[in-house]
């Protein structure tokens, strides 16, 4: 039984796949670079800037502010997965404390997280402003690990991504893939737990 959950936001609490990259996709044809959604998937699980850095844009800083206020325009597409918030509710009964490590900023959280009334159930936060090293470098979850208190046996994350595996194995703390966001189980073959839907959640706690 874990005592502890960390979570990623962006596939796992939230479903913002199609607000990233279509916002993403928007702002560089601003920039006269025309890309496949498909192709600009990578972007999924890492920082903002990184993304831009990887696309090999100049001007990282005035894109990335651009995109931000983009990403807000594909709100109406963004919601938190279905059964999720109803899991958080009964989580927050139990003798279990909650953290998220995420690559969205502190503005980003702000901006896109915050408004649907889920921060109050987490603990402690770690944003891609918080740690010089992003995911899959394990700083952002240590980081979340001694903000809580907690020690690699006693938590487990629950991601999406192969970024959020590869965090959390150098970190070693145990993974949980969150099928609903990733659809595939293709790259996840050394994952710890598969789960299906957010109501397996609760075996992590239960076992």
């Amino acid at each position: 039984m874990f005592h502890y959950l960390i979570f990623d936001v962006d596939g796992t609490i939230l479903d913002t796949e199609a607000a990233i990259l279509k916002s993403l996709q928007k702002v560089l044809v601003r920039e006269g670079e025309e890309y496949q959604m498909e192709e600009l998937r990578f972007a999924l699980g890492i920082p903002g800037k990184e993304t831009l850095r990887r696309l090999k844009l100049t001007d990282v800083e005035r894109i990335h502010l651009g995109w931000a206020k983009e990403v807000l325009e594909f709100s109406e597409e963004v919601n938190v997965f279905k059964g999720l918030r109803e899991i958080l509710k009964v989580l927050a009964d139990k003798p279990v404390k909650m953290g998220i490590v995420t690559s969205k900023t502190h503005q980003e959280l702000k901006d896109e997280f915050d408004p649907f009334g889920l921060s109050s159930y987490f603990q402690y936060t770690i944003n891609a402003n918080d740690t010089e090293k992003h995911k899959p470098h394990p700083d952002p979850l240590l980081a979340c690990l001694e903000g809580l208190g907690a020690t690699q046996q006693d938590v487990i994350y629950i991601g999406d991504s192969i970024y959020d595996m590869q965090c959390a194995k150098s970190a070693g703390v145990k993974f949980a893939l969150a099928l609903w966001g990733a659809k595939t189980v293709g790259q996840f073959e050394s994952a710890d737990y598969i789960l299906k839907e957010p109501k397996d959640i609760l075996t992590l706690i239960n076992h």
